[in-house]
């Protein structure tokens, strides 16, 4: 493999019949001339997809700073990253640019995300990120300079964007689908990505491996390649503070309230303790709690069962598998199809009952099937999709992403209302 040069690479493996996708076309690659943009975020992933396209006469970088970390003594991530893009643009002889989107994102994705914490749901800024700054924001930027359909959009996500070649898939339409490559696969995280996007967006890590790129970054001899993958959200993962928790109080007003439990059969409720918000905890964490370990029905590890935004109370129960904490009917809202919605639901009336219809509402976690799907109206007029799943899953927390999937292919996500534990034929 190290003989080849890094796009001769990618089209060998684009072209694999055993990495290809059935009634899919091979993945579509940029020709020699076109408009290429890179986005680059000094990962080995995107510098490795740079390093791809650096021979081509109209490819560039661009690096997008969403974050100023003004709290933290040591230097600002954005900073090292941008040094890191620059360092491989140099090696690759490939121009980078620099733009800033920090106010969009403080207002697309930070203040939402504030505003979900404080109001007791688990948010996920990262697939925010994605939907608003990576493929809203920058596309807007590249449609002002480079005209709107005119070049091809970059990126280091582990997915695969690809046009279908079956009347029964909807002939000539785009798809988004998971990664060959299943350890690393973030189609969870892509999955709000406005369809318009997909025509002229190439995923090259979507056909490669995860130890493949790095084989590239070294063979390459690339400033990045053996830089750690990065672990959650920058502004938090690289400033002082370490965690979410101690990052989010600088922005979130502390509302204490009680710990409790209740009696499964009598619904007694008990107070253990207080805590400091209801943005600190998520459904199903473990909670650092003294419980008298004397007695025997209080003995072991304790775990988030519910949030009372009304009561600000949190609710716990005993044991990390607790009944409690598994549920198999859950309701999104804002629910965003990857496509057309009339398709969508046609996807998931004709699939239902083969078991391929299946929902993820955390990345990379083990897809659990659909058996009874319907969209349903509120009286107020609000749209909402209630789905019975046909074995219960552990900690479905309010204001997660839930992505539905037709075997590979992403049919859209939307966040969780609620979910509850009901009978299988209900």
């Amino acid at each position: 493999m190290a003989c080849l040069k890094p796009f001769e690479q990618l089209a060998k493996f684009a072209a694999s019949q055993c990495r290809q996708v059935p009634g899919y076309q091979p993945m579509k690659l940029p020709s020699k001339f076109d408009n290429i943009v890179i986005a680059m975020s000094s990962g080995v992933d995107s510098s490795v997809a740079a390093a791809m396209f650096s021979g081509f006469p109209n490819a560039c970088g661009i690096y997008m700073q969403n974050w100023t970390e003004t709290r933290s003594e040591r230097e600002p991530c954005h900073e090292r990253d941008w040094k890191d893009v620059q360092k491989v643009g140099a090696h690759l002889n490939l121009p980078v640019e620099k733009v800033n989107f920090e106010q969009d994102y403080w207002l697309d994705v930070f203040e939402p995300m504030l505003r979900d914490y404080e109001q007791g749901v688990t948010p996920n800024p990262d697939i925010g990120c994605n939907r608003f700054i990576k493929f809203g924001k920058l596309r807007a930027h590249l449609d002002a300079s480079l005209g709107t359909g005119n070049y091809w959009l970059v990126t280091g996500h582990y997915s695969r964007v690809l046009q279908t070649e079956s009347k029964a898939l909807g002939l000539n339409s785009w798809h988004l689908l998971r990664a060959f490559y299943a350890p690393k696969d973030q189609s969870y995280y892509l999955s709000q990505v406005p369809s318009a996007a997909l025509p002229a967006l190439c995923l090259p890590m979507g056909v490669l491996t995860k130890p493949e790129v790095r084989e590239m970054a070294h063979d390459l001899r690339l400033p990045t390649a053996h830089k750690p993958d990065s672990q959650g959200i920058c502004f938090v993962a690289n400033s002082q503070h370490g965690k979410i928790s101690r990052f989010l109080e600088q922005y979130i007003p502390s509302h204490a309230g009680e710990i409790i439990t209740l009696d499964p059969i009598t619904g007694e409720r008990t107070e253990w303790g207080r805590h400091t918000g209801l943005w600190n905890y998520t459904i199903g964490q473990k909670v650092g709690i003294s419980m008298p370990q004397g007695d025997p029905r209080y003995q072991g590890a304790w775990f988030v069962a519910d949030k009372r935004v009304d009561t600000n109370e949190i609710v716990i129960c005993k044991g990390r598998d607790n009944p409690s904490l598994y549920k198999n009917r859950v309701v999104l809202k804002d629910f965003s199809p990857l496509g057309n919605l009339n398709d969508v639901q046609e996807a998931v009336k004709n699939n239902l009952a083969g078991g391929a219809i299946h929902i993820q509402y955390r990345s990379l976690q083990e897809p659990a099937k659909v058996s009874r799907c319907c969209w349903e109206t509120t009286e107020a007029g609000e749209s909402r999709l209630v789905m019975t799943l046909e074995q219960k899953q552990r900690a479905m927390a309010p204001g997660q992403y839930c992505t539905i999937y037709h075997k590979e292919r992403i049919l859209g996500s939307g966040t969780i209302l609620a979910s509850d534990a009901v009978e299988a034929n209900k």
